[in-house]
C-alpha cells in the first residue's frame, strides 16, 4: 500500500509538472506579445485559482504527513524549511478561496517563492552538487538521502518544487486577475 501510495503521489508530480510547463509555455508566449493564450488560461481557471492553489497546498501537506507519519521516512532539516513554507498555505488559501479574496494572493506569494529556493537547494544537496551540511547530518537521515526515487527523478524535493512552481503559477494568476477584474465568480459559478 505505501509503494502504491507513493507512486500515486510522483504521478501526480509528473501531472503538476506537465501543467507548470504549460505556465511556462504561456508565459513566454505572452512575452513574445502573443497574450491570447494568457486570456485563454485566464478565462479557464478565473475564479478558481485559489481553489487550485488550495487543492496542491493541501496535497501536498498530506503527501509530507503521509511520507513521515505513515511511510516513516525522516525529515531532514532542508525538508522542515519546505514544510515550514507549505503547510500555512493550506489554511490560507482555504480561507482566501472561500472569501474570494484574490488581492491576499500577492501576499501569499513569498510563500512558495522561498519554499521554492530551498527545494532547488535540497535538490543540488541531494544529487551532490553542493556538499551536505554540517547540520544536515546531525539529526539522523541526512539531507542527501532519497527516500523515493520514482520515474528514475522524482523525489521528494522534485515533489515539493513541483508544489512550490504551481502555486506560484495559480497565485501569480489570481493576483493579476486582481488587479485586472473585480473579485466575483464567473457568472454560472
Amino acid at each position: 500500500m505505501i509503494h502504491d501510495t507513493i507512486v500515486a503521489f510522483a504521478g501526480l508530480g509528473v501531472a503538476g509538472q506537465a501543467i507548470v510547463a504549460s505556465f511556462i509555455l504561456v508565459g513566454l508566449l505572452a512575452l513574445a506579445g502573443l497574450r491570447g493564450p494568457v486570456r485563454a488560461l485566464r478565462r479557464a481557471l478565473w475564479g478558481y485559482e485559489l481553489w487550485a492553489g488550495f487543492v496542491v497546498a493541501a496535497l501536498a501537506t498530506g503527501g509530507s504527513l503521509f511520507f513521515s507519519e505513515i511511510a516513516g521516512f525522516v525529515p531532514c532539516d532542508l525538508c522542515w524549511f519546505q514544510r515550514i513554507c507549505m503547510y500555512p498555505l493550506s489554511l490560507l488559501l482555504l480561507f482566501a478561496a472561500f472569501h474570494g479574496d484574490y488581492r491576499f494572493a500577492r501576499y501569499l506569494l513569498a510563500f512558495p517563492l522561498v519554499g521554492s529556493c530551498v527545494s532547488v537547494y535540497h535538490l543540488l544537496v541531494e544529487n551532490q552538487v553542493v556538499s551536505e551540511p554540517t547540520a544536515c547530518k546531525i539529526g539522523g537521515a541526512g539531507c542527501a538521502v532519497k527516500w523515493i526515487n520514482e520515474f528514475g527523478y522524482m523525489t521528494i524535493p522534485t515533489l515539493a518544487l513541483t508544489g512550490f512552481l504551481l502555486l506560484i503559477g495559480f497565485l501569480s494568476l489570481a493576483a493579476a486577475g486582481a488587479a485586472e477584474e473585480p473579485a466575483t465568480l464567473p457568472a454560472g459559478a
